[in-house]
């Protein structure tokens, strides 16, 4: 039996879950407010065709509950929460449909800001932002930082160069071989790091036309299967698509010293698939530290954006990642839980201070 919405938001503690709709515009939308203790849930707003609503609720619980652990594990004073609209972005999108929803976001009062994700753009950010001022990522003529997908993708290649030094004795990526699962935008930029670093680059990913640009750009990628990859000899697994790669058949056949990629929610069970990945010696970076440069990026607007200081804030990641290495190693635990460990903490001790003053 399907267990019922609050059933479902105490699981992982939620604080609010909104859902909202218009018929005129076809808005159809899951705001999931995750943890507020650090400050205003910051979290982009996905579009995606999702098969059912639970479908979409399930998603924005998961991945709100990730960005309160983002958040945290990257020292930002900002809560975790993710929206979700269920439709088909190439008929659903207008001027009207984003000022609608802007609406929306803006009746929170500030509980919530919203910022770009998959299907989502600054220009859409740019419709929101005329009916709630809750909104980052708009364009860079308007003051905004625009995308952040190069940012996210420089925090991937700094936890990749950790978990480099972690497994091989140096950071450097030259003659690794590694396989990106995805090629979207954050995934290129990734390529691009990788190419100039000297890896060998694999890639593979549903969109055949995202295929040719990627080889138009970069000549040395080499296209690859995604039904195979896991069979593959390689040296780092890059998932940079959806989430739940990592399950029991494919950490089977995974044949990789390090998993570093930029999707959410990488492991389809963390309790299950964590300790697994330990078990078979694979060095894994926690998707909700590897993939924070967005979130530091959008943060940094907040206050007045500084792409300079966006970017040594984002260079941190590696530190980080060493440091999660660390405490893995010191309490035997997999990596994924010592990163959950140390988000808990942050936000335990903060929620205690403020009680007290």
């Amino acid at each position: 039996m399907q267990e019922s919405i609050i059933e479902q938001m105490q699981l992982n503690n939620h604080e609010q879950v909104v859902f909202c709709q218009d018929k005129q515009t076809g808005l159809n939308a899951i705001i999931a407010i995750h943890n507020t203790t650090l400050g205003p849930a910051l979290g982009g707003t996905r579009m995606w065709n999702y098969a059912s609503h639970q479908d979409g609720l399930t998603d924005a619980l998961r991945l709100s509950r990730g960005m309160s652990y983002k958040a945290a594990i990257s020292g930002l004073n900002l809560g975790g929460g993710k929206a979700v609209i269920i439709g088909d972005a190439g008929k659903l999108k207008s001027e009207v449909f984003w000022r609608r929803y802007g609406k929306f976001v803006d009746s929170l009062n500030g509980k919530y800001i919203t910022a770009e994700d998959v299907n989502t753009c600054a220009a859409d950010m740019e419709y929101i932002g005329m009916e709630t001022e809750f909104v980052t990522g708009k364009p860079e003529y308007l003051g905004g930082s625009g995308d952040p997908s190069p940012f996210t993708a420089y925090g991937v290649y700094m936890g990749m160069k950790a978990a480099a030094n972690k497994v091989w004795g140096n950071d450097s990526l030259s003659g690794k071989k590694v396989v990106l699962q995805g090629a979207g935008n954050v995934g290129q930029f990734i390529i691009g790091y990788l190419v100039a670093d000297g890896a060998k680059v694999y890639v593979c990913d549903i969109n055949e036309t995202r295929l040719k640009q990627t080889l138009n750009k970069f000549p040395g990628v080499e296209v690859v299967d995604g039904n195979t990859i896991f069979d593959m000899d390689m040296d780092i697994y890059a998932p940079c698509a959806l989430g739940a790669t990592l399950n029991t058949d494919s950490i089977t056949r995974l044949k990789a010293a390090v998993v570093a990629g930029c999707a959410n929610n990488q492991l389809a069970d963390e309790n299950v698939h964590g300790p697994m990945l330990k078990d078979k010696g694979i060095v894994y970076v926690p998707d909700f530290l590897i993939n924070a440069g967005g979130l530091i990026n959008i943060s940094v607007e907040l206050d007045g954006y500084n792409k300079e200081r966006s970017l040594s804030m984002v260079e941190k990641i590696y530190s980080r990642t060493l440091e999660i290495f660390a405490l893995s190693e010191k309490d035997n635990i997999h990596t994924q839980l010592a990163a959950m460990q140390i988000a808990e903490r942050r936000i335990n001790d903060i929620g205690q201070l403020r009680t007290r003053m």
